[in-house]
């Protein structure tokens, strides 16, 4: 997402008085929305501020690219005092770094050595997780593209693949660089989530739970995420079944089901009982992370859109009794 702001977005955040479930957690979407993809790494401290004014107990931060992550890692210990005073949470920190995903090996490593910073940085913030999106299939995108939140569909059914692309020995190459990336994050103790997206190769469970077979790493874990597998087109519930216990890190949003879009929960076409009916079958006790913005998603008010949701996921869990 390229992240031009409309003034209905950019408004004063004040505090409700409200303090919500822990595992209610402020995905880095709210901060994106309201500044512009990326949003400047100077203003973590700002973003920690906002989403904890909303009442959110738990937040995500992010580092997008090599050089928006270097100042996050720069400011790590401001950043760390600001989410301590708050009393926050931080489960995730994510790392945006699609060169891991890369055809060529000298960007894969210099990524990876970029990823290990992110590692340091997660666990200096508190971080139990690294998470970033999953690897996006090696198209022929042209050099200047930008990095984009998602790409359209329309994107992707008419861009190339490079002339020489042996997917065999991609395919390799790449469950090499996530097994290192899953060791580096062991090594700091963390887990490593990957996002699924459209164009990449976890777009659904089923492509997440054929890399990580390959890559062979109990440390890879998946980042559910309910508007875009419904997207895609994936049934959510056996998406979750399929996942089972080792489910722990949903991103929380709803979706008409004809583009990408993260709305607020009820605003769209998921069947949430049937959701939550699952959740709590499979004995779900992690962290549900509010997804919802972004310039894709045409929401005005976005702290009414995060504080209705939350509000909702806190009436589900007392339907339910998931947390």
């Amino acid at each position: 997402m390229n992240g031009s702001l409309n003034s209905g977005k950019n408004v004063a955040v004040q505090p409700v008085g409200e303090e919500f479930n822990p595992h209610i957690t402020c995905a880095f979407l709210y901060s994106i929305t309201r500044y512009g993809y990326p949003p400047a790494a100077e203003g973590m401290v700002r973003y920690v501020n906002e989403m904890a004014d909303l009442g959110f107990r738990s937040i995500e931060l992010e580092g997008i690219g090599a050089d928006h992550l270097a100042r996050v890692y720069a400011d790590r210990k401001v950043i760390r005092e600001a989410i301590e005073s708050r009393g926050l949470s931080l489960p995730v920190f994510c790392t945006v770094l699609p060169g891991l995903g890369s055809t060529n090996a000298a960007v894969r490593r210099a990524n990876l050595e970029t990823f290990e910073m992110g590692c340091e940085t997660a666990v200096a913030l508190g971080a139990g997780a690294v998470l970033d999106n999953g690897p996006l299939v090696p198209y022929a995108f042209p050099a200047n593209m930008p990095i984009h939140r998602h790409y359209s569909q329309e994107v992707l059914r008419n861009v190339g693949l490079p002339a020489t692309l042996v997917w065999s020995e991609y395919w390799k190459a790449l469950a090499e660089v996530l097994r290192a990336a899953c060791d580096i994050a062991a090594g700091y103790g963390l887990s490593y989530y990957l996002h699924p997206c459209t164009g990449s190769l976890t777009e659904t469970t089923d492509g997440f739970l054929r890399l990580k077979e390959t890559v062979g790493r109990d440390n890879l874990k998946f980042n559910f995420d309910t508007a875009n597998q419904f997207f895609v087109r994936e049934n959510l519930s056996l998406g979750l079944l399929k996942l089972g216990s080792e489910l722990d890190y949903i991103h929380i949003s709803d979706n008409h089901g004809q583009r990408v879009e993260h709305l607020a929960t009820g605003d769209g076409a998921i069947d949430w009982d049937m959701f939550f009916t699952t959740l709590k079958r499979v004995g779900f006790k992690g962290q549900l992370s509010i997804d919802v913005g972004g310039d894709e998603s045409g929401i005005e008010d976005i702290d009414e859109a995060y504080l209705r949701t939350a509000r909702w996921i806190e009436q589900k869990n007392r339907e339910y009794g998931i947390f």
